[in-house]
Order: structure tokens, then sequence, then C-alpha cells
């Protein structure tokens, strides 16, 4: 018996959906055959794709769905993706809305959520994650300093700007050997880890020996711009036993991909499904509150489709202590909440900006007002009367 994945297509009013659906399943699978291959009649037919579904809605679009036998790839995202919409992508208009994949088709996170709580050790809240700033024109040094401000106000992650490579002004392996000592004196000091994800880049072979080499030296998690250096680049670092670290997924590019209404793949198929199947542990992506305009119901299907898999989902861009109450609405404690600017810039420093946070969850777990007058001098405090509660 034939097994398949199902992807859903969405075509824009006034397309043809049946013939668009009929080229996606013939000509990006084994396509037609004539009279001198009958004899192979049956093998070519059971690598067809077959189309499951057809509806209008309620714009005039419509939505096909095509089954695609499994046969057909080799259970990465690369192989998926050339099958799925690889060539079609070129002369049609249609955006891949959704995707099924088996359970066990990729990879799983080989860390996940539960697995970067256990390393930073705090179960019971949302952890909360900085991001180096200035992101670039730092040199090592500088990070050691900006590393020691906020390790010691309690941050459990902090990550290297996505636009910062292995520069020779700040060589990647120097970062992170002048954050080092800073991290093993924090585990020492509050016995809880703090999680340094170095960013990559270089090409293939050199970023996956960039990552052993960090992860020989001590470094706890790896930052990656999948969109930018490709799914099978992930599936090689997860894959990889000398790079046992969690890696956060950065959605660099994302928008050149997803963000056409009428072209392309659905950011939650994109952010969500195919991150969850390509090993990544933790998915960073915009959250609607903030400042880059995202649509709320696009973040909560990422949400979603990494909570389905174990994943962490780490809402970004424009998170500050002042959105808190209605990121954990949303989302509960289950969540890493990644700020840059909401902690590093914070108007009394970068460590305020961390107790800022937790003085934040605190008042949420209370009940209590985020109203300005309501709240005492303090971290939060000043957080509010910069910032507010609305966008940061």
């Amino acid at each position: 018996m034939t097994a398949f994945l199902e992807v859903d297509y969405r075509f824009p009013a006034g397309a043809n959906a049946e013939r668009q659906a009929q080229a996606l399943a013939v000509g990006q699978t084994a396509g037609s055959w004539d009279e001198r291959h009958a004899h192979r009649e049956t093998q070519l037919r059971g690598h067809l794709g077959e189309i499951r579904a057809l509806q209008t809605l309620a714009d005039g679009s419509s939505l096909a769905t095509v089954a695609f036998p499994l046969a057909n790839v080799d259970g990465g995202i690369g192989s998926l993706l050339t099958m799925i919409f690889g060539k079609y992508s070129l002369g049609a208009t249609a955006k891949v809305w959704d995707l099924r994949l088996p359970e066990a088709y990729g990879l799983r996170p080989r860390f996940g959520l539960a697995g970067i709580r256990e390393q930073v050790g705090a179960f019971d809240r949302p952890l909360f994650m900085a991001i180096f700033k200035p992101a670039l024109g730092l040199t090592a040094e500088d990070h050691a300093a900006i590393l020691a401000e906020v390790a010691w106000a309690g941050l459990d992650i902090i990550k290297d700007d996505e636009i910062l490579p292995n520069l020779a002004a700040a060589p990647t392996l120097e970062r992170w050997r002048a954050c080092a000592p800073i991290v093993e004196a924090r585990r020492d000091r509050l016995g809880r880890e703090l999680l340094y994800a170095v960013n990559l880049s270089g090409d293939a072979a050199s970023l996956q020996q960039l990552a052993r080499q960090l992860v020989a030296e001590g470094a706890n998690a790896l930052l990656l711009n999948v969109l930018a250096y490709g799914f099978p680049v992930l599936e090689a670092l997860a894959k990889d036993p000398e790079i046992a670290v969690p890696i956060f997924a950065h959605p660099a590019l994302g928008g050149a991909l997803a963000a056409a209404p009428e072209h392309g793949l659905r950011y939650a198929v994109l952010l969500g499904t195919l991150m969850a199947h390509a090993g990544a542990d933790a998915v960073l992506y915009p959250a609607h509150y903030g400042s880059l305009p995202f649509p709320a119901a696009e973040e909560f299907a990422i949400r979603d489709a990494l909570r389905q898999r174990g994943l962490a989902p780490v809402p970004s861009a424009g998170i500050q202590p002042g959105i808190l109450p209605a990121l954990l609405a949303d989302y509960g404690k289950e969540v890493i909440l990644n700020a840059g600017t909401g902690i590093m810039d914070h108007p009394d420093g970068a460590a305020s900006g961390v107790r800022a946070f937790f003085e934040a969850w605190e008042r949420v777990q209370a009940g209590e007002s985020f109203a300005l007058a309501a709240v005492p001098p303090g971290p939060l405090h000043s957080a509010l009367a910069k910032w507010g509660t609305g966008n940061g």
C-alpha cells in the first residue's frame, strides 16, 4: 500500500484549480509517458500524485489537496520542497497553505523546550532570552562585558544577532572564548546554566566544522539562519553526534518566501512544520504585539505546529515587559520570550531589563495591575514608563 504526504495549495480567484492541482500531481512527480514505457505502467503510476480534494473558498480563491507518494522523497526537507513546489513555483501562482507529514518523517528535536528547560534549570515559568546589542561593531570583550551584566540578573538564554557572521573584528570562536568564563562562573554561582546561542556562518562544510569547534570548547547552544543556509545544513547539524546542543532557528529571509499573499509558502509551513521536521529545537518568529507587522493567526499557527513536536516557540521582535500579560494569555508559560531592545535598551541598563521581566512575571502571577501608577519604582516601572504596555 502506497504511503502519502498531503499538501494544501491555495490558488487565487480565477485560477483553474483543478488544472493546476493536476499539474502538481503529475508534473511534480512521475510526469507523463508514452508506449515506450508501457511495460513500466504499474511502477510509474505508483509515483504519481493524487488530487484528494478541491474546494472554493468564500473569497473566490480555491484550495486543493494533493497527495504525494512518500516513495518520491528521501526523508529530508530538500527533496520534499523540490517535489511539492520546486519547478512549479517558477511558473504558477499558488501558495503552499498546509503540509501534513507522517510523524516519522525527518527529524525530531534533540532537546526541544523540555530539554532546554532541563539545561537552564527553570521549569515553572516562561524562559527569558536576550540578544547582544548593538548587532555589529562589538569586540569579543564587549560581548563578554554585556554577558556579565545580564548573567547575574538571572537571564536564561542570550543569542548573537543573526546578522553577525564570523567577522575578523570579532571572530566567532573568540566571542565564545571571551564569554565562556562568565557562563562557567554563572553556573557555579547561581547553580543554573546560561545558554549562549552562538551564530553560525560560512559555507556548509566550514559552518559545520565551526559548530563542532564551538561545542568542543564548551559552547552550549547554536543559532542558525536556516532559510539563508538551507534546511539540509540544519539537518546535518541536528544529526551530528559532535553537536549535541540546542539549535535555535532564526526566521531571517522568511518574508521573502512567505509574505506574498498569493505565492510561496505559508508562514506556518515554513517556520512551523518544516522547522519541526528538520531538527531545530527552538524557532524564533515575529510576535504580533511587537515591532513587526505580523498577523496573529500566522503567529499562533506557527506556535501550534512547533508544539506538536515539542519544539520551543520563541516569539520575538518588540518583546518588552509591559506586554507580558498578553503574551502569557496566548502562550501560557511554555514559551521562550526573546527580547532585544526590551532588555538591552532598558533605561537603567541591561541587568534591569532582565529583572523587569522577572518582576513582570511575578506581577502576572499575583494578578496585579500593570498600570504605571500601580507599579512601585524599580526595573518594571522604568520599563513601563519607556515602552508602556503596547508595542515595543
